[in-house]
């Protein structure tokens, strides 16, 4: 399952408090995915099938999404604009993302499906929209603004968007969604916190923090597991897992912050964590110990953003002039 933390989520500036075990090397293999004609692109997303994507920089310095598989990466175009980005992609190959349009440089949501690039609509009066994850049964979930001008959470189904509302504030963003329809994401509240959220079957549910005044979902799996990342008591920003009411911290790789972005069938978590040194390094997290993914060699940093049951993970390492690599983790 996937998850690309884009431009609307913070960097985060914490102080340790709850360490988990960390493991000091990762059985785990990377590799650089290529670009589509320069050296900045970063992988999002992966299926079942080892199909990635994400996005990379063209020749033009145009920024497309791709789609990558078997060591060849393709481009999926644009609605028009000069910026687009693959966010997920489910098992059918359907691909959901976000693109400029040749009106408008603001972010559109879409579906690419079958070598069609296809816009899908905004709220009733809105402008811009966003596809965050889609799953088997062909439902996408994102945000959109509207009349109001305040971004909701959504639900494109069938051809329909719906409004998922909100925890009581004015805002609302979702970032992933189960094959049972689950919806998790993060709402402003009556009392203007933001905190993680489970919505369904109509119904939008505060799952609480680590003890702060903020927290967000990034990704839930068919057991209704969810990960995302929450402040704590002391205002510091930890990765969780929520399952069955229960929030627990799953610590960092030994620094300052860390976010869960997403979450396989086997609770096998992935995200990023500051390290002691003081980097940032794509993490695994399963059975209790957190482990360091590494980066490319001679790689500054590294997130990792999806993973699937048979373990392998997509994400992005930047070299020292800070350019993101598309890289996929492999056993």
């Amino acid at each position: 399952m996937k998850r690309n933390l884009s431009s609307t989520l913070t960097i985060f500036a914490i102080i340790l408090l709850f360490v988990q075990p960390v493991s000091a090397a990762a059985p785990y293999s990377i590799r650089d995915l290529g670009n589509l004609g320069r050296t900045w692109a970063g992988a999002t997303g992966i299926n079942e099938r080892g199909q990635v994507v994400g996005w990379s920089q063209m020749a033009s310095l145009e920024t497309h999404a791709f789609l990558w598989e078997k060591g060849i990466m393709t481009d999926l175009g644009l609605l028009g604009g000069f910026q687009s980005s693959a966010e997920d992609i489910n098992n059918r190959g359907q691909i959901v993302g976000w693109s400029h349009t040749a009106t408008s440089t603001i972010s559109h949501a879409f579906l690419w499906e079958k070598g069609t690039m296809t816009a899908l609509e905004t709220l009733p009066g809105g402008d811009w929209s966003w596809a965050r994850d889609i799953n088997e049964r062909g439902q996408i979930v994102g945000f959109s603004d509207s009349t109001s001008s305040a971004e909701h959470a959504v639900l494109w189904q069938n051809g329909t968007i719906t409004d998922l509302g909100t925890l009581g504030g004015l805002y609302s963003h979702a970032d992933g969604l189960n094959a049972r329809g689950q919806v998790v994401g993060g709402s402003s509240t009556s009392f203007g916190e933001g905190h993680a959220f489970l919505w369904e079957k109509g119904t939008m549910t505060d799952l609480g923090t680590l003890g702060g005044d903020w927290s967000q979902a990034h990704d839930i799996n068919n057991r209704g597991e969810i990960v995302g990342e929450s402040y704590t008591a002391f205002e510091e920003r930890h990765a969780f897992l929520w399952e069955n009411g229960t929030m627990t911290d799953l610590g960092t790789l030994g620094g300052r912050n860390s976010a869960a972005v997403a979450i396989n069938a086997r609770g096998q978590v992935v995200g990023y964590s500051d390290t002691a040194s003081g980097r940032t390094h794509a993490f695994l997290w399963e059975n209790g110990t957190m482990t360091d993914l590494g980066t490319l060699p001679g790689g500054f940093e590294s997130f990792a953003i999806g993973i699937n049951n048979q373990g392998q993970i997509a994400g992005r390492s930047v070299d020292d002039e800070s350019n993101p690599h598309a890289v996929l983790w492999t056993r």
